[in-house]
């Protein structure tokens, strides 16, 4: 597994890999996740629940578009039967590739398309698409994790549909052992689970926080995550005099019952991403019995036309925002049958993919 980023970094395409990583793992295959450290900080090799992690250093440190250079001659030398390239957001992927190309090494790409939606940033990646499609054009496969991704990534790479697979995020959490946590619902608590950067919009969650706080002077916040974002949401919730009313912490990624617990007792749980992709936390909060509210945009709309979410425009107001939350919090919507894949499906699927490949 080729991957940008990896564990202690928080976000879903780092949860993608270390949960498919360790369910092939059971399956009894060899996974090695080959990621880079901007930080330079980690450790080169490391074992995390059985997985070993191999780090090079990447630069810059605070952007977007590092680039890992040592990637290439770590997949040159590497012994192994297929690549499995994650993302292709920053410069790893095409170095990855590149490599796997000169030494015929079969590849796939799972897109995980992510990222905050705006109209430069889409432009960006249109371009970073088009950019990369001979590499991924010699792609074994191309993998996507919701349905819209084939329809758009086909049209933009002008690639035939027989080149992708859809294979999606599984959407399980193990259950806390404590059974009384299942009967605990606090119908006051508001949860949220991320990656905190901007475009996820947790600060549009705590600007609505006043709003709801007026009719349900009660409710409490909680946002479970880490990132760049972190301090600009605390400033926020101070200058808006919510501080008390909002927690902001984060719960170490392996650490998948903790999660499970607190989604468990929410009352509502919201996601207010510009853009998702395959929208794992929500997933994951859906599969527990969690009422759910979202933006209406992307992946995140699949779920409310399949009626596992209420959703609101991305533009509304924060007035109109904590309208739809107090009328949530009031009036959960609890989906009566959830049918999700599960992390163990993903990766059969994937297993079943890689074996298929190497046997062409």
């Amino acid at each position: 597994m080729v991957t940008p980023r990896f564990f202690p970094e928080t976000g879903g395409v780092e949860m993608h890999v270390f949960q498919v990583s360790r369910h092939l793992l059971a399956l009894g295959e060899s996974v090695t996740v080959l990621t880079s450290d901007r930080s330079r900080r980690l450790p080169v090799n490391e074992m995390v629940e059985g997985i070993r992690v191999r780090r090079v250093p990447a630069w810059p440190g605070n952007r977007d578009y590092y680039f890992a250079p040592e990637i290439y001659s770590e997949v040159v030398r590497t012994d192994c039967d297929l690549i499995h390239v994650q993302s292709y957001h920053t410069l790893v992927p095409p170095v990855a590739m590149t490599a796997a190309i000169r030494v015929r090494k079969p590849y796939v790409v799972t897109f995980h398309g992510g990222g905050p939606f705006s109209h430069v940033r889409s432009a960006k990646q249109i371009i970073q698409r088009i950019i990369l499609r001979p590499l991924l054009a010699r792609a074994s496969k191309l993998i996507a994790v919701a349905h819209f991704e084939i329809d758009l990534y086909s049209k933009q790479l002008n690639l035939p549909r027989k080149k992708f697979v859809l294979i999606p995020n599984g959407a399980d959490l193990p259950l806390p052992k404590d059974p009384a946590i299942s009967s605990s619902r606090d119908d006051a608590l508001i949860v949220s689970v991320g990656r905190l950067e901007k475009f996820k919009g947790f600060q549009r969650l705590i600007r609505a926080l006043p709003h709801v706080l007026k009719r349900r002077p009660n409710a409490h916040l909680k946002i479970f995550g880490s990132g760049p974002y972190q301090q600009d949401l605390c400033s926020l919730a101070k200058q808006l005099g919510v501080e008390e009313k909002v927690l902001i912490h984060s719960i170490p990624p392996t650490e998948r019952e903790t999660l499970a617990a607190q989604l468990m007792r929410a009352g509502l749980f919201v996601l207010l991403s510009e853009y998702e992709t395959h929208p794992l936390a929500a997933l994951e909060a859906i599969s527990l019995g969690c009422s759910v509210l979202v933006t209406d945009t992307s992946g995140l709309s699949e779920l409310a036309e399949k009626g596992l979410a209420n959703a609101v425009p991305l533009n509304c107001s924060d007035e109109q925002l904590a309208e739809a939350i107090i009328a949530q919090l009031n009036r959960p919507l609890i989906p009566k049958a959830i049918h999700l894949p599960s992390w163990n499906d993903c990766a059969r699927d994937l297993l079943e993919l890689y074996q298929s490949i190497a046997r062409s």
